[in-house]
């Protein structure tokens, strides 16, 4: 799963599209990004496509103002957001929703690791706090 810890950018996967980000000055990415994860509504959705999905969900956040954990693997995301102050998230937020629904839906490898490794109720609580910093 190339994860280390429960956050949202404690992943490989997250981590290389914070670093993909950095190249965008626009919410293209982001919205590509969590369309690309509703479009995966009726296949098994891949972990590393989930893990995007909550990337972009949490740069949302971010944008917002209601940042999570701050240390050195957010610091792509973290720059991108300060260096982009006017870029207006609201109209992605009932999009965001719906993705993280579809990650904690059925049919997702990214739930099935984390049951499997034993830690999903920290997975999915953290999962739960950005959702409220979706809010």
């Amino acid at each position: 799963m190339g994860a280390w810890d429960y956050d949202t950018f404690d992943n490989d996967t997250a981590c290389d599209w914070a670093y993909a980000l950095e190249k965008s000055d626009d919410l293209s990415v982001i919205k590509h990004t969590l369309n690309e994860v509703i479009e995966n509504d009726n296949d098994y959705l891949d972990s590393d496509v989930a893990s995007e999905g909550l990337a972009a969900c949490d740069t949302l956040a971010r944008l917002r103002g209601t940042f999570g954990v701050r240390n050195s693997y957010t610091e792509a995301v973290d720059n991108w957001v300060a260096g982009h102050p006017d870029l207006d998230a609201a109209p992605l937020l009932p999009l965001a929703h719906r993705v993280i629904d579809r990650i904690l839906g059925e049919d997702s490898e990214l739930v099935e690791l984390w049951e499997d490794s034993g830690a999903y109720d920290k997975w999915r609580a953290k999962v739960d706090s950005l959702r409220s910093r979706l809010e």
